[in-house]
């Protein structure tokens, strides 16, 4: 409709459709904006399983979208940018897991949810960057394999006596920030005190004051009485620490530190989603009971 702007538009099907529109912490600002809920993996699993709507728009990657399916098998998902992948979870798949489980029968299997469905339903029990700790200890296994992301699963082995077994994976993006982006973001906010993902390198985990989801990363600036923060991880939760936090002063420990795929997803192609009811995402009944499952035990964690 003409003097009709994208968001009127949105917001008008989304009321016609029935829709809630689920978008992760690292998407564009705009997109962010529009969202039912903003939040990490592990909240928008949830809200995907409780959230009440016949459609549900995953403004984020495919496993996502796939982990949403799942959980609300009767509903419409639909993904706006249906070229939005995890390289990281394409350095899995599910006939290499279940290779490795082959050659350790005695381990469990803790999958994180940056996987693919196909490898969730090969997993024990799914976990986020906000529960792997939590999730690791649950199992009653002493033995771990923990796919894909090496760094994560380096992480949670801090805090266990459990032997965790790490898959060669990583985050492409989380992965590259290095001890020289610490040194050179200390130097110039020497005040300021230094939040990192787990999916950093361990030797970027020793070097930060505090090491959170992305949720967590939100939540602990919110509640600091500290009023400077380095942020180590995807550039675009910045605007919703600026949203949430405005007294507060956030700096990237890395302008590098950008998702691509994060970024496919613009209002045009949320409207036009709602518009057609696609791209939808659909996993098929085999794959999804089994991978609904290690999803399930995580949740009721």
């Amino acid at each position: 409709m003409p003097g009709t702007s994208l968001k009127d538009e949105i917001l008008a099907l989304k009321k016609e459709r029935d829709a809630i529109i689920l978008v992760h912490n690292y998407q564009l600002p705009e997109v962010q904006d529009i969202a039912d809920l903003c939040g990490d993996s592990l909240e928008l699993s949830r809200a995907a399983a409780t959230m009440k709507g016949e459609v549900i728009v995953f403004c984020g990657v495919d496993f996502m979208a796939e982990t949403a399916a799942i959980l609300s098998p009767d509903k419409t998902v639909l993904l706006p940018a249906p070229d939005a992948c995890c390289p990281m979870a394409q350095m899995i798949s599910a006939e290499e897991l279940r290779f490795a489980k082959s050659h350790n029968p005695d381990a469990a299997v803790v999958c994180y949810v940056n996987t693919t469905a196909e490898v969730k339903a090969e997993s024990d029990i799914c976990c986020t960057s906000s529960n792997a700790i939590k999730v690791v200890n649950s199992v009653k296994q002493d033995r771990v394999i923990f796919v894909p992301d090496r760094n994560l699963a380096r992480y949670a082995a801090r805090f266990t006596k459990k032997e965790v077994l790490p898959w060669e994976g990583f985050c492409i993006v989380h992965d590259q920030i290095s001890r020289a982006h610490v040194a050179t973001a200390r130097q110039a906010h020497p005040g300021a005190e230094l939040l990192v993902h787990p999916e950093c390198r361990p030797e970027v985990i020793d070097l930060a004051d505090h090491v959170a989801s992305t949720s967590g990363i939100i939540n602990h600036v919110y509640t600091s009485p500290k009023q400077e923060f380095i942020i180590g991880t995807e550039v675009g939760i910045l605007h919703r620490l600026a949203k949430e936090c405005p007294e507060k002063r956030c700096y990237p420990l890395s302008q590098a530190a950008i998702c691509r795929n994060m970024k496919k997803t613009d209002l045009t192609k949320v409207r036009d989603a709602l518009q057609t009811l696609r791209p939808r995402i659909t996993v098929p009944d085999e794959i999804a009971d089994r991978a609904r499952g290690a999803i399930e035990r995580m949740l009721a964690l």
